[in-house]
């Protein structure tokens, strides 16, 4: 049936994909990490907001993006799953991955097919969520967004009720934008 979607999608029967908006709610999912443990979406959901970041490893702009993101997991985060990677390879290439760029939150395998990237309707990646408790998308974008990561650093510095640090540092040279 995903073939059969994406082939219509491909003709122009079907509407392209698009990313979930802030504002909407996001699908569940239900996805093995790295270290063989399943995850969902709602189950993290109940510790709290979730930062999503799906990915591919080959992606330019998703290796720029995730040591900013190991970093607000280490400033905001929390072993309950409050940051979940969503990787679009293999388990052997995203342990690698993580190794080399430093991630150390949980990191999924969007198996073959990625039906977690199809029901999130991605087009581009790195796309960066951050869904509150509800399920609602508040934060939603694709590339590197430095106004993105910084509003995330807000809530969850908010909503956890530590003071805000500033996510990048006084000597880094970072654009405010990067297309995915």
């Amino acid at each position: 049936m995903a073939l059969l979607k994406r082939l219509a999608r491909m003709v122009g029967l079907e509407a392209p994909l698009t990313q979930v908006e802030t504002g909407k709610q996001a699908p569940d999912f239900f996805l093995k990490a790295l270290d063989g443990k399943e995850y969902s979406l709602s189950a993290a959901l109940e510790h709290g907001p979730v930062v999503l970041v799906f990915f591919k490893i080959s992606c330019p702009v998703c290796q720029f993006t995730m040591p900013f993101l190991q970093r607000l997991y280490e400033r905001y985060g929390s072993e309950s799953g409050s940051f979940l990677g969503i990787s679009q390879d293999d388990v052997r290439s995203t342990k690698a991955f993580n190794q080399e760029y430093g991630v150390k939150f949980p990191t999924l395998i969007d198996e073959d097919g990625y039906p977690a990237s199809n029901a999130y309707g991605l087009t581009n990646v790195p796309t960066v969520l951050l869904i509150a408790p509800d399920g609602t998308a508040t934060v939603s974008g694709t590339g590197f967004s430095k106004a993105d990561l910084e509003k995330i650093a807000e809530e969850l510095a908010q909503r956890r009720k530590v003071s805000l640090s500033p996510l990048f540092r006084q000597d880094e040279v970072v654009p405010a934008f990067k297309p995915g």
